[in-house]
Parts: C-alpha cells; structure tokens; sequence
C-alpha cells in the first residue's frame, strides 16, 4: 500500500506574475483598493485639491526623495500626516525592511476618525502596491495571493520580481508565525 503525501503547493514569483497578467483593472491616476486605502500615481499625490476631494489625511511616498517626487510634510503642511519611503524601483532594493513601518502607518491612518490613505510612488504600479500588499498580509490576515487577487481587482499593478520575492517572504513568515500561535492555543 502505498502513502502518497499531499505536497503542499508553494507559488513562484512566476506563478504571482501570471496573476498579474490576468488583470483586467485599469490603471488610473488613483483607486481605492481597500476601504480607505488609496493607490495613486504621483500626479495624484502632487494634487492637494484633489487629495481633499477624496477625502485623504494620511499619504505614504514609497518614491520619497526620488528625483520628482515633491513630497514632505512640509510640502503638505498640516493638511495631511505624511510618510516618506525613499524606496527603488529595482531588483537589489530591500523593500521588506520598510513593510512593517508602512503596514503600521497605514493602520493607524484607517483606524483614525475620517482616517483615508493614499500610498503612492511615480506610477503607482510596483513600490505603492508592495507595500499595500504587505499591510493586507499583515493587518487583514490575508495570504499573499488572496491580497494579490483583492488589489487587482480595483487597480492595474506589477511589482516588480524583487518585490515579488520579498512578498512571498513574507507570506511565508506570516504563515508560520500563524501556526506557530495555532499550535501554542492547542496546547
């Protein structure tokens, strides 16, 4: 008699990439992709009417001090509570050290009275949607691939492999830690 085990199925970067191909979202200049949660291009960012008009109070800049990027609390004044992420858009940088900074900001924005946030870098396609990712994953409980499927569906985004890479790191992370807890509550 033979035991076959079940294998459990890990996703690759290139599966992640596939799901992102199949999206029909378009990608505007801002779209809310979770209650409160905005993501944005950075011609939205620099727009303070257009931020009041959708109600924004926080803003997180993954593009911060890149060239173009105007972005500070000063430049925002006492309008908005401002973090700035001086990330890359690249395949060497290490996205994953800001994910908890950014996830935490942007619970406590949501969890403010009125609290709206926009996170945005120049395109709004690959550093804004890793770190929205990454709250998902973080705050909502969410596996890499359920985020994945619930932004797309309201926005057109691609981070790039890197990103990819360091998200499902972190999945993985997050999984363990949750059955690691599981396993704790049993005993």
């Amino acid at each position: 008699m033979s035991h076959r085990r079940k294998r459990k199925e890990y996703l690759t970067v290139k599966d992640l990439q596939k799901m992102l191909d199949s999206c029909k979202s378009h990608l505007g200049q801002v779209d809310e992709v979770w209650p409160n949660i905005y993501i944005g291009n950075l011609a939205v960012a620099q727009n303070k009417t257009a931020l009041i008009r959708l109600g924004i109070t926080h803003i997180v800049n993954a593009a911060h001090t890149k060239q173009g990027s105007i972005g500070n609390q000063n430049y925002y004044g006492n309008d908005f509570v401002y973090l700035g992420i001086p990330a890359e858009d690249s395949t060497h940088f290490d996205l994953d050290q800001y994910f908890g900074l950014a996830a935490d900001f942007i619970h406590r924005a949501i969890k403010s009275p009125g609290g709206k946030v926009l996170v945005h870098c120049i395109m709004g396609m690959s550093r804004s949607s890793s770190l929205v990712l990454a709250y998902l994953m973080i705050y909502q409980r969410m596996s890499l691939k359920q985020a994945l499927c619930c932004v797309i569906q309201k926005r057109a985004i691609y981070p790039n492999r890197n990103f990819l890479a360091l998200l499902l790191d972190l999945d993985l992370q997050l999984m363990k830690k949750r059955k690691k807890r599981r396993a704790c509550a049993i005993l």
